[in-house]
């Protein structure tokens, strides 16, 4: 089992910047790929960011390129998302997953291949 838990969420203004941090624990941090995804009011779940076991690969969906950053520390056993120059489409509850690792560049944008979620941060962002 991994657990997990986000923080870093809140109210900012058109054009802040926010930063979100999900602590894991209980299995191997590090043998995990991670997700960050947002459901927002009225739509789909949906995929934001995913950086691999290593980080050494990442992803980003095309609404949040240049504008946000995915790292992780795995001394830390922690992954963060940073989102600048956020807008107020950017408003969702935001969750972080785990998922088994096959190796160090496997990411996947698939809600499906995460195995273990948070229970989610609210971002608004007010225009």
């Amino acid at each position: 089992q991994v657990q997990l838990v986000e923080s870093g969420g809140g109210l900012v203004q058109a054009g802040g910047s926010l930063r979100l941090s999900c602590a894991a624990s209980g299995r191997t941090f590090s043998n995990y790929a991670m997700g960050w995804f947002r459901r927002a009011p009225g739509k789909e779940r949906e995929i934001v960011a995913a950086i691999s076991r290593t980080g050494s690969s990442t992803y980003y969906a095309d609404s949040v390129k240049g504008r946000f950053t995915v790292s992780r520390e795995n001394a830390k056993a922690t992954a963060h998302l940073q989102m600048n120059s956020l807008k107020a489409g950017d408003t969702a509850v935001y969750f972080c997953a785990a998922g088994w690792s096959y190796h160090d560049t496997y990411i996947s944008i698939r809600p499906v291949d995460y195995d273990y979620w948070g229970q989610g941060t609210q971002v608004t962002v007010s225009s």
